[in-house]
């Protein structure tokens, strides 16, 4: 195993752990029935959702998401 596989590896690892915990940090989407009543109120305030933890997260994890794949297909061609 030479020396650029061996580290593509080690950071494969870090962005696959990073990923399952910035999924974990993310809250629920549904609510359940207290979620189905207060509707309204998610509309009202979807405003100021864009510079939430939970956006914020989303977006990251959609980005590690992205280079974890990439990452995972450069080390399988090698």
């Amino acid at each position: 195993m030479d020396i650029t596989k061996l580290i593509l590896s080690i950071i494969d690892v870090a962005a696959c752990l990073f990923l399952i915990a910035v999924v974990l940090l993310q809250s629920g989407k549904s609510a359940g029935l207290s979620g189905a009543i207060a509707g309204a109120a998610d509309t009202f305030l979807a405003k100021n959702k864009a510079k939430s933890w939970d956006a914020k997260l989303a977006k990251m994890t959609k980005w590690v998401a992205i280079g974890f794949m990439i990452l995972t297909f450069v080390i399988c061609l090698l």
